[in-house]
């Protein structure tokens, strides 16, 4: 056997390296990332459930959200539990499709999101700059087929551009200095020419990335020119606090995606990208639900009614 046909058996491994060379630490990071990760679940199942539950939120811009934390926990849940068990095992050892079905699914969900939060852009564009007919173009229809949209889309891109990067040959390390198979770690172990791929890599991200982005600042440079003609203070805020949660989210979604994705092979970085990697899969995704709930008064008045509701409950006669 060739070792080129040997490299693409499903006996095939990678070494995911993470963070061996703070072996002092891991116990550490281990509980710290632990206590976020359950923090981020519970924000995000909390959003859904009471997306779903209360009558108050059966709007379209809810629906999105609870679909945006329900890719969410998936997104997570792609990434950190074996980030976790990394922390206790020096080099954890993942089979090679195992590794590529944790990149597509990265990338699929993490796509899929990308489109939503467009989506929402969208939807907020709609309410603000043309409230009068807000209800007969977002309808629910238009909502399921924009989800639909966004989800294909995601899992189309992210199948393409796995394959594309998992037919390269891998003859010589197998060792990815990440704490998972994230694009350019993968990327910056194939021993061919990559550059095709990393066109492909390009042109997927600016498909996923790039283009939403700028529809999202287009769209809230027409929210801010029409919050800015409100005549009061109050409607004025009122407007801008119904946008502020997902401009933030966006921005930060985004950046950090565009600064890991969108720049050459030869600008790979191992130590900062999963810094910036830590960040986006475990910091921002714990403040989503915070930054919603902070910033929305509607999000809030439903926890209290749910949890005015089960004090109810759970205090009544059996």
């Amino acid at each position: 056997m060739t070792p080129l046909k040997e490299n693409h058996t499903l006996s095939s491994e990678f070494i995911i390296l993470g963070f061996g060379d703070l072996a002092e630490l891991q116990f550490l990071f281990f509980g710290l990332f632990l206590v976020m990760h359950l923090i981020t679940l519970a924000g995000h199942t909390t959003i859904v459930l009471i997306t779903l539950i209360d009558t108050c939120l059966q709007t379209p811009m809810y629906f999105f959200l609870r679909n945006l934390s329900a890719i969410e926990i998936c997104y997570i849940l792609v990434i950190v539990p074996n980030m976790l068990a990394n922390f206790l095992s020096r080099n954890q050892r993942m089979p090679f499709l195992g590794c590529a079905l944790q990149m597509h699914l990265f990338i699929a969900l993490g796509g899929a999101e990308c489109f939503l939060l467009a989506a929402m852009a969208y939807d907020r564009f709609v309410a603000i700059c043309n409230p009068l007919r807000y209800t007969l173009i977002i309808t629910r229809a238009l909502c399921l087929q924009m989800l639909a949209l966004a989800c294909i889309s995601g899992f189309t891109l992210s199948l393409t551009l796995t394959t594309l990067i998992f037919l390269l040959p891998f003859c010589q390390s197998h060792v990815i200095n990440h704490f998972f198979c994230d694009i350019p770690a993968v990327l910056f172990l194939a021993c061919s020419d990559t550059q095709a791929n990393e066109i492909a890599v390009f042109l997927v991200c600016m498909l996923i990335l790039l283009i939403p982005f700028l529809l999202i600042l287009f769209s809230y440079g027409f929210i801010i020119a029409a919050i800015l003609r409100i005549h009061s203070a109050e409607g004025r805020s009122k407007a801008f606090s119904t946008c502020a949660g997902h401009l933030l989210v966006s921005v930060m979604h985004y950046g950090c995606a565009i600064f890991i994705y969108i720049r050459p092979k030869s600008c790979y970085t191992p130590e900062q990208d999963k810094i910036v990697s830590l960040i986006y899969t475990n910091i921002t995704p714990m403040l989503y639900p915070m930054i919603y709930s902070l910033r929305n008064k509607e999000v809030k008045g439903a926890l209290r009614r749910l949890l005015m509701n089960h004090n109810r409950w759970s205090g009544s006669p059996v």
